[in-house]
């Protein structure tokens, strides 16, 4: 059997090697806390950035949508009522007007135009533009059109 070998410790130590550094300063030096702080605030202001884009787009996917939603009942209600009009709508933001108007195929030749007097019926475009704020302070527009066939005894 081998002899075992005992270390022998001095009264005043605990064993680890921090603490059998007296002396030695504990903690972070002012150069470290100032690097920290700008990367925290490089961070911060990307994240800040990335957050108020993301709120922008939402405001104008928002304000589309809303257009989109006027255009379609003001089409709903032109569909009904076969009459143009215009208005505005939100505080006065979604400008909007309807057209009606008869419609002919491009396509058809002036024999079938003639044709088309002599049936009972008649296809009516009808149109919806939206004019709202966008992006930037500039106007934005879109339209939604449908047709619509109406007996001409009824008339519009």
């Amino acid at each position: 059997m081998t002899p075992r070998r005992t270390l022998r410790r001095s009264p005043g130590t605990t064993g680890s090697r921090a603490s059998a550094r007296t002396g030695a300063q504990r903690g972070f030096s002012l150069l470290e806390v100032l690097v920290a702080f700008v990367i925290l605030a490089l961070v911060a202001t990307a994240l800040f950035r990335l957050f108020g884009g993301a709120l922008g787009n939402a405001g104008i996917a928002e304000d589309a949508s809303r257009a989109v939603l006027v255009a379609q009942s003001r089409l709903d209600a032109a569909r009904t009522e076969l009459r143009a009009d215009s208005g505005a709508e939100d505080g006065g933001r979604i400008a909007w007007s309807t057209r009606v108007e008869p419609w002919q195929s491009p396509e058809s030749s002036a024999a079938m135009g003639a044709a088309t007097q002599m049936i009972a019926t008649q296809l009516y475009r009808i149109s919806v533009e939206v004019r709202y704020p966008g992006a930037g302070g500039r106007e934005r527009a879109l339209e939604l059109s449908t047709l619509r066939i109406v007996r001409k005894d009824l008339g519009r």
